[in-house]
């Protein structure tokens, strides 16, 4: 054991071998740990033996069959990755003050806010950012949640409030929900209608783990629609939920920025506004507390809610769009 004690002192484990010893904790697979971090095989099982000899400690139990972590294993995987999430932290910080909105924007985007706002984002990088790489990954909230903790990813786009630890929200707009009929429907066309109507409709929703499947639910209690209402859950996105209210299967709810791209060119579908206040979400940018690159997310925030002023969306500074009613 003394042998044990004075090597683990002598050399200092490198960076290479916690990120692969982290693989393999992830992965518990050391082919599918070494494409995860491109490395070959051969180099992240020499790595990990060096991190063992190093540390003075087994962390990988080795079968013919599977791999699994020894006990030391299992308690310092998380410590392997506090020190490199440490690390990347650092980088970040770095990368900040040489130069912001250059080097990679790892952006995360929820399902109904990502084909319709997009454009707008991407206009904006290339005409104003080009030095910056973004890159762009489209995932359901409590994905990107995770991800933005993880430091997979750098900032979200996405409806809030949140309210989760360690995550700040920079607003962006808010926007009303439209209710989406078929064609022919007694409220079809209409403007100013009470949200009680939808006590009794029957409403298509999205599927479980959407936020907006949450916020039509909470838009209907608060119009006091009971449990009991006739709600159906049949459609994974947006474009699927107006093709069955095209179908005569019910009506739907959706974001104000949506209802051109989705109901515009299927003439079997119709639009209702509410009366105000309508019933309504805001989106946001997301980040994490404390962030190196909070100045400049504060920055591209605000360079967002001036392209977005020409959406049908009203911004925190007061500029709202003109809002054409549709059918």
């Amino acid at each position: 054991m003394g042998y044990v004690h004075q090597a683990s002192r002598a050399k200092q484990p490198s960076l290479s071998q916690l990120r692969a010893f982290a693989a393999v904790a992830e992965h518990l697979h050391f082919r599918d740990a070494a494409a995860a971090i491109g490395m070959s095989q051969p180099a992240l099982s020499g790595a990990v033996s060096a991190l063992e000899v190093a540390l003075g400690v087994q962390l990988i139990e080795r079968t013919t069959r599977k791999v699994l972590l020894s006990p030391a294993g299992e308690r310092l995987a998380a410590r392997a990755d506090a020190v490199l999430s440490a690390v990347g932290e650092l980088m970040e910080e770095a990368e900040a003050m040489r130069a912001p909105f250059t080097g990679t924007l790892r952006l995360g985007v929820i399902p109904t806010v990502a084909p319709y706002l997009l454009p707008t984002v991407l206009r904006l990088v290339h005409e104003r950012y080009p030095d910056l790489d973004l890159q762009v990954h489209e995932e359901q909230t409590s994905s990107l949640l995770d991800g933005l903790a993880a430091g997979r990813l750098d900032l979200l786009l996405l409806a809030v409030p949140l309210g989760v630890p360690g995550v700040s929200e920079l607003p962006l707009f808010d926007e009303d929900f439209v209710l989406v009929t078929e064609r022919g429907h007694r409220l079809g066309g209409r403007s100013g209608i009470p949200r009680e109507v939808l006590r009794d409709l029957p409403l298509l929703l999205l599927d479980e783990g959407h936020c907006l499947r949450d916020q039509a639910l909470d838009i209907c209690r608060e119009a006091g629609r009971t449990q009991g209402g006739p709600v159906t859950t049949t459609a994974a996105g947006l474009s699927t939920l107006v093709q069955l209210v095209a179908g005569g299967l019910g009506v739907t709810l959706l974001p104000r920025t949506a209802v051109t791209v989705e109901t515009g060119r299927n003439e079997a579908l119709s639009t209702a506004y509410f009366a105000d206040p309508a019933p309504s979400r805001r989106v946001a940018l997301a980040v994490r507390t404390g962030t190196a690159r909070h100045a400049e997310f504060e920055e591209f925030a605000a360079a967002l809610r001036e392209a977005m002023t020409v959406l049908p969306v009203r911004t925190p500074d007061g500029n709202t769009a003109d809002a054409t009613t549709e059918g």
